[in-house]
């Protein structure tokens, strides 16, 4: 039985549905937002963890830019730099909670079960079975559904082989053999954590080498410098800045353009600041792809392709820091009417300029639109033009005026 009515519901609760509970409640548009508040960043990222991006590009988003991140750490007497010092993991999970407090959002801590057409507009399905009837309704659900594993590891019993989102805690490892697979900052951070809480690590990677980011740009550098090389959200470089501060521009790529770039830009590196945590601590075997892998008693064993040439490793454990593949099929709640209506784009949701689906009434944000709006959307910067952009579509959609925006800092 349907128990209300609502104009949006917003699925979801991380960086991306709390920015745009917050445009929206400013806007007076009204809302349900359904989700379990920064679960992924809570329970499938491991202590001790920083985040990649920049200080001044780790704030959520709010009208008026009040609530960031800087404002909440010198309130709570936190270390913060604009550039050049990590943010850690607990310090931003702390600062969402505050920005969710601050900006008056009520979350619903249910999950969505299903969402099925309902003629011009939707039937959402929550836990415990309540139905609400929206006439619009947005998805924000991060990555959390896109844990990718490799073929090659993707039979392995859980005990043997998991993906580095499932531990909020590697202490578990201390004293153990663990192989870690990946090259990006998830396979890398995990591998140092590893190491620093006791467990013997190596790390298999198929790149040629490792790649890290450049150490940030000194903000007072000389004009022609900055005019070379800018400073932006993402990092420095023409490019980068693109990405970071012109979506709307990126959605007007050719659609295969676009998708090559969001898979491509930006890829495997590790953060400057973690690099030394990483050389010269435990191997690291680049150009090394793992091939097969196979329970062996109560350990697991790799087969390996170097070159030309196999080998066999054997491991306590495996962690696979091989990120995230957008699969619209893995979207369970989405009813099949609903799936089968959506235009796809390298396997994440295709949407226009204001992040509408082929689904009239539908929307989508955050990474499954990357091949869309462009890598930004894989970062919290990102969720600012996100927010902006839909809920001056669903204010205009209700006759209600969007308030102004303050200027990003």
């Amino acid at each position: 039985m349907t128990t209300g009515h609502v104009d949006v519901v917003v699925v979801g609760a991380g960086p991306y549905g709390l920015s745009l509970a917050a445009h929206l409640r400013t806007a007076g548009v009204a809302y349900r937002q359904f989700g379990l508040p920064m679960r992924l960043w809570r329970a499938a990222m491991p202590r001790g963890m920083y985040l990649k991006s920049q200080g001044f590009a780790s704030s959520l988003s709010d009208p008026r830019d009040q609530h960031t991140l800087a404002a909440f750490c010198a309130r709570t007497g936190r270390p913060y730099a604009d550039y050049g010092l990590p943010v850690p993991l607990d310090t931003f999970v702390e600062y969402c909670q505050s920005f969710r407090s601050a900006c008056g959002l009520s979350v619903e801590e249910s999950l969505v079960t299903e969402i099925t057409r309902d003629g011009a507009g939707f039937q959402v399905t929550v836990g415990g079975g309540e139905r609400v009837a929206a006439r619009a309704v947005v998805l924000a659900v991060g990555v959390e559904h896109f844990a990718y594993l490799p073929p090659a590891l993707a039979g392995l019993p859980s005990d043997l082989c998991t993906h580095s989102s499932a531990h909020s805690d590697l202490v578990a490892f201390a004293g153990r053999q663990v192989c870690v697979v990946g090259a990006g900052q998830s396979a890398l951070e995990s591998a140092a954590l590893l190491h620093e809480t006791g467990a013997g690590v190596r790390v298999l990677a198929r790149a040629p080498a490792l790649a890290w980011n450049g150490e940030p740009l000194p903000p007072g550098r000389p004009l022609l410098r900055r005019l070379r090389e800018p400073e932006s959200g993402l990092g420095s470089g023409w490019a980068t800045w693109f990405y970071s501060n012109h979506p709307d521009v990126f959605l007007r790529l050719p659609a295969r353009t676009r998708a090559y770039r969001a898979r491509t830009a930006l890829g495997p590196a590790g953060a400057c600041w973690l690099r030394a945590r990483v050389e010269g601590q435990f191997p690291v075997l680049t150009g090394h792809a793992v091939t097969a892998a196979e329970p062996d008693g109560s350990r697991v064993r790799l087969t390996v392709a170097a070159g030309g040439t196999r080998m066999e490793l054997t491991a306590d454990h495996v962690i696979a820091g091989t990120g995230y593949r957008a699969d619209v099929a893995r979207l369970g709640f989405l009813g099949p009417g609903i799936r089968s209506a959506l235009r796809t784009l390298g396997g994440s949701v295709a949407v226009g300029p204001g992040y509408q689906s082929s689904v009239p009434g539908l929307y989508v944000v955050g990474p499954l639109v990357a091949p869309s709006f462009g890598p930004v959307m894989r970062f919290v910067y990102g969720a600012r033009h996100a927010a902006i952009a839909v809920t001056r579509r669903l204010a205009a959609e209700t006759g209600r005026p969007v308030p102004a925006l303050a200027a990003r800092r």
